[in-house]
């Protein structure tokens, strides 16, 4: 049995974020995780992908932002059970939890925060009758190496940020890109739709609305997509790769059947107070959670994480008062005693 001050239910950055928070409180964490390692949607699907909206950092690539994380918590030493999923929890009679996985690993921690992003996730594929065909022969759903379409061609189909981010980050790496979409209309950033406007003029990217890539074209590898404008007649365009990014199919998988309040398959939480599920002990942190006007921001789930960890210790230690310190002052101290101590000017200046 593993036992733990707060198990986490998903590696990505906000499940790694929450382990720092909590361990400035003294709290232990150990995540679960079925991925293989730790990130999830950062290592598994797009690691090179670049992330523009953490603070400090104009462009972190997804995977670097992992490594960061780990870095970043190491002192406060994570337990990880990764390649498994969490499949049961039970209540007990002093009030934890025993979290069961796939495999029968179990877990008992006072506090369960489940910080499973999107759960499990299906891409959402175009009706094209041969797309099996040329799956992994030129058709990607997610890209994991932009290095595989380096001097190739790229036709890009889709409308919101994925398409419009790696549209624009594959102009330096692919020989041609273009980008499809049925409308006019992106829903995607501003800033990255008025990025892929400009390379348009520039001619580094062609731009393709409204249409659609209506067949594939090819025998054992992918050789042309058939494209369909509006008002235009059809056309082939010859192509090395198929990318459509249309998005995910989330599931929630067995957590939506632990007794969960569940709205539009995500988890609602008190957002006033600390994220807490219907469930007393049980919080939900991260894309996984909905509440009125939740964004799906990694941001937003590292100040999800900050809030739990105050309830949680509390929670934990109803008798004894936290009084919440700077880390500039305090520093970062480590389970093993070993400290990273506030710079002395800064300690100066504020005593």
């Amino acid at each position: 049995m593993i036992q733990t001050d707060i198990l986490i239910i998903g590696a990505g950055p906000t499940g790694l974020f929450t382990v720092f928070e909590a361990g400035l409180l003294k709290l232990r964490c150990h995540l679960i995780d079925a991925l293989p390692q730790p990130g999830g949607q950062c290592s598994e699907i797009y690691p090179k992908k670049p992330i523009y909206d953490i603070p400090a950092y104009p462009e972190i690539l997804a995977g670097d932002l992992t490594h960061k994380l780990m870095e970043q918590i190491k002192q406060f030493e994570p337990g990880f059970t990764l390649g498994e999923r969490a499949d049961t929890i039970e209540k007990q009679e002093d009030g934890s939890f025993i979290v069961t996985t796939n495999k029968g690993t179990k877990h008992q921690a006072p506090v369960v925060a489940i910080a499973g992003g999107l759960g499990s996730f299906e891409p959402r594929k175009p009706l094209l009758s041969n797309l099996a065909d040329f799956e992994d022969n030129g058709v990607e759903y997610i890209i994991r190496d932009p290095e595989i379409y380096r001097d190739k061609k790229v036709v890009i189909a889709g409308g919101g940020d994925s398409a419009l981010d790696w549209s624009i980050f594959l102009t330096d790496v692919a020989s041609e890109v273009t980008l499809v979409h049925r409308r006019n209309e992106f829903r995607g950033a501003l800033d990255s739709v008025e990025k892929v406007q400009e390379l348009k003029n520039l001619g580094k990217i062609n731009l393709i609305t409204p249409a659609e890539v209506k067949g594939l074209i090819g025998k054992e590898k992918l050789t042309g997509v058939a494209i369909e404008k509006k008002g235009e007649d059809g056309f082939i365009l010859d192509t090395d790769h198929f990318i459509p990014l249309f998005g995910l199919s989330p599931k929630l998988g067995p957590i939506g059947n632990w007794g969960l309040e569940i709205e539009k398959n995500a988890i609602k939480v008190n957002n006033s107070l600390d994220y807490q599920t219907n469930i007393p002990g049980i919080y939900a942190i991260g894309d996984v959670n909905t509440y009125p006007g939740k964004l799906k921001l990694i941001l937003c789930g590292f100040h999800e994480a900050t809030l739990m960890c105050q309830s949680a210790y509390k929670r934990i230690h109803p008798d004894k008062k936290y009084v919440m310190k700077y880390t500039t002052v305090g520093g970062v101290e480590g389970f093993d005693g070993t400290k990273k101590e506030a710079p002395k000017a800064v300690v100066k200046a504020i005593n």
